[in-house]
């Protein structure tokens, strides 16, 4: 680890923002990193996310968020993705998740090696629910020479226990993929500041 890594891991939360958006920083330094994020409440809903012009401190903290994503997407694109500790798929999730109003379905795309070839979110639902079509999961997969998929959804109310509807939903999902040979490896669902995968609780 070089030193000017370290030195940046030495620093505290408000330094760190400082090193981003300039001054305008402490403008930010009361509200928790997981809301300037994205991560925990819509953006609309936080005072600190009123509209500002484009290079305002807000659009460079989501320009920050949006590239670590991208790290994240790329990291899984180029390596397999560890299935017995799926920590970078839950930080991308939440990420790409965290923090909306409303339940999305995302589909991540996998060849035959566990790497990512696409994420896709295919269904977007209410603040309780979504519908979503195994025939239309079946075909992506198709169209992408998936060898396998990760499924995710939010549960906007921040809560990460899978529901019954969950869990059917999920082997629906194994059933009619493994009609084309595409297995389910895992579903997550994305809270507050959380993630659940059904492998690690022994639910897939």
């Amino acid at each position: 680890m070089s030193y000017q890594t370290t030195a940046v891991q030495g620093l505290s939360t408000p330094d760190l923002l400082a090193m981003l958006v300039g001054q305008g920083a402490d403008a930010f330094s009361q509200t928790p990193l997981s809301v300037l994020f994205g991560m925990r409440a819509d953006c609309k809903t936080s005072h600190v996310c009123e509209e500002q012009p484009q290079y305002a401190p807000i659009a460079i903290l989501s320009a920050a968020k949006e590239l670590v994503k991208r790290a994240l997407s790329e990291e899984m694109s180029q390596n397999a993705i560890n299935l017995s500790s799926p920590q970078a798929v839950k930080d991308y999730l939440k990420l790409l998740l965290g923090g909306r109003q409303q339940e999305v379905f995302v589909v991540l795309f996998l060849d035959t090696q566990h790497r990512l070839i696409a994420s896709e979110e295919m269904f977007h639902g209410t603040l309780t629910q979504t519908s979503v079509y195994p025939r239309e999961v079946v075909k992506r997969a198709l169209m992408h020479n998936a060898a396998a998929v990760l499924l995710a959804h939010n549960h906007p109310s921040g809560m990460i226990e899978p529901s019954q509807a969950d869990r059917l939903l999920t082997d629906a999902l194994k059933q009619a993929l493994a009609l084309v040979d595409v297995r389910v490896l895992d579903h997550f669902i994305v809270g507050d500041e959380s993630a659940l995968s059904f492998a690690e609780k022994g639910l897939i």
